[in-house]
């Protein structure tokens, strides 16, 4: 039975949820990178996108361990804490994804 509050289940929903899309982001995002290593042709802007890449991968897998450390403390403000930094952290590697994704797209064209 939940004994929690609607507002720390709700919570609780919402971590579980963003820890799944971090993981599969993270499995995307390095992805991207073998594939910009398997085209061969080693451009700047490719470099460039290769390293957003590998840095919203690094990102994202760090914000998985926050998500999963935030979901097992037992410490209240501990766990807003880390809450607030796998929050961060997700935004941030999600802006560098969809910046390696247009520099991908300008590559093309």
């Amino acid at each position: 039975m939940n004994t929690g509050t609607p507002r720390s289940t709700w919570q609780r929903d919402e971590l579980l949820h963003l820890l799944s899309l971090s993981g599969t982001l993270a499995g995307l995002s390095i992805t991207g990178v073998t594939l910009l290593h398997t085209l061969g042709k080693a451009s700047v802007v490719q470099t460039i996108a290769d390293d957003a890449l590998a840095l919203s991968a690094l990102l994202f897998l760090l914000c998985t361990y926050a998500i999963y450390f935030a979901l097992r403390t037992q410490r209240g403000e501990f766990a807003r804490t880390l809450e607030k930094i796998a929050d961060v952290l997700f935004l941030l590697a999600l802006t560098g994804m969809v910046a390696a994704g247009f520099i991908m797209v300008h590559t093309v064209w």
